[in-house]
């Protein structure tokens, strides 16, 4: 069986592809795996476009490992395998909610946070810090809990592991009760926007905005709770600067936070997004435009997405230890992007930005040890959890190991 993953850039044909029914059956697969000398890379719903989960050996899908296993006291357990749609659902049916989305919601719980996966706003970071625990096989079979009170020490690694801690089987999040978002949406011409991003970033739970090149026009996002007044940050009636220069916005909807922060994503695209100090931002973004402007324009069919994510302690996270602001590239997966996106790459790395585990990139092992201050933390819970390899491949080698 060929796997091909949602953009359509990764194809590659594994030796075998597993796709254990529980977790009994993860545990075998990686017991057979050791004894055997082989190797075993995990797969979710295959959207990231970084060679993550490539491997010429085993294949192994969280895919029939679905569901809610449990909630209570502002936390639940979950299936690996849950996909964000299906989760959101069941949170909202148990009366729950998580805290905060990306913009996507086909991906499964264990593999966006294994990448990092983030939505925005000023308060919220990625995905992984609402992780309380997670439960997983490790590279010798055995089955470990990890959380404030089993493994501790381990749980800053386990948050965002890129696969290569072991197999994630159930990750508990913390949750809320539910609650309802109410999501609005105008554009603006960017200098307009740059000029009021602060203002929209403080005065608004989630705030994001796409630049588009040909037309110079951007168009904002933001969603606010409809349950909490502004002493609640919560904005009831959402904040838009006095000077907002188009009166009709082009969306206004409410809904539960599952459904409201998503968006549909008909058209496939490829996609490079890095991390930035958010006080280096305005520099690196006047030289993104710049250059996509000048060099860029005649290729570059898509937009430009600008997100935050509040600082956190995993120790790969991409915000690890910074207020982070993300700038995304998009290309339509019809048109060349390497030209473009290595371009814009050479811009963040200057700038101190870190790629997005799950996007395209060009970085190595010795590019990216010095942007990480827990790199070798890291490395010693790989070693101690994995000690021979079995979810080792050759990207992920050159990702994490210098030559």
């Amino acid at each position: 069986m060929r796997f091909v993953n949602w953009s359509g850039s990764l194809s590659f044909a594994p030796r075998e592809h597993a796709e254990p029914v529980d977790e009994d059956a993860v545990r075998d697969a990686v017991v057979r795996a050791r004894q055997a000398g082989r190797t075993i890379r995990p797969v979710g719903s295959g959207h990231s476009s970084s060679p993550l989960v490539s491997t010429d050996d085993i294949l192994l899908s969280v895919d029939r490992l679905t569901g809610v296993v449990a909630e209570d006291a502002g936390r639940a357990r979950v299936w690996a395998g849950t996909k964000l749609r299906a989760l959101g659902e069941g949170l909202f049916d148990a009366g729950l909610a998580m805290d905060n989305l990306g913009d996507v919601d086909y991906q499964t719980i264990a593999g966006a946070t294994a990448t990092g996966t983030h939505g925005t706003g000023l308060g919220f970071g990625n995905l992984g810090t609402q992780v309380d625990g997670v439960r997983l096989v490790t590279g010798t079979g055995d089955v470990l809990d990890i959380s404030a009170h089993h493994n501790a020490d381990l749980l800053p690694a386990a948050r965002l592991s890129l696969g290569a801690l072991g197999v994630v089987t159930q990750v508990t999040l913390d949750v809320q009760p539910r609650y309802e978002l109410h999501r609005r949406c105008w554009c603006a011409h960017i200098d307009w926007t740059l000029d009021h991003l602060a203002e929209l970033q403080h005065t608004n739970r989630n705030m994001d905005f796409y630049w588009y090149p040909r037309s110079d026009q951007t168009q904002i996002r933001t969603l606010n709770r409809r349950d909490l007044g502004s002493n609640g940050r919560g904005w009831a009636s959402p904040r838009v600067p006095d000077s907002e220069p188009y009166g009709a916005p082009r969306e206004i909807r409410s809904g539960p936070v599952h459904r409201t922060i998503p968006q549909e994503r008909d058209l496939r695209f490829e996609e490079i997004e890095y991390m930035l100090p958010s006080d280096a931002f305005p520099a690196c973004f006047a030289e993104v435009r710049r250059r996509i402007l000048t060099r860029h324009r005649r290729v570059s069919g898509w937009r430009v997405l600008v997100r935050t994510i509040a600082a956190d302690d995993i120790w790969l996270s991409n915000a690890y230890g910074r207020p982070t602001t993300t700038i995304a590239c998009l290309q339509n997966t019809s048109l060349p992007y390497e030209e473009y996106f290595q371009d814009m790459e050479a811009v963040f790395r200057q700038y101190g930005g870190r790629p997005h585990w799950g996007k395209k990139h060009w970085l190595t092992a010795r590019d990216l040890r010095p942007l990480y201050p827990r790199w070798d933390d890291f490395q010693a819970a790989r070693r101690r959890l994995d000690p021979d390899g079995v979810f080792a491949s050759p990207y992920l080698t050159r990702l994490l190991e210098e030559t």
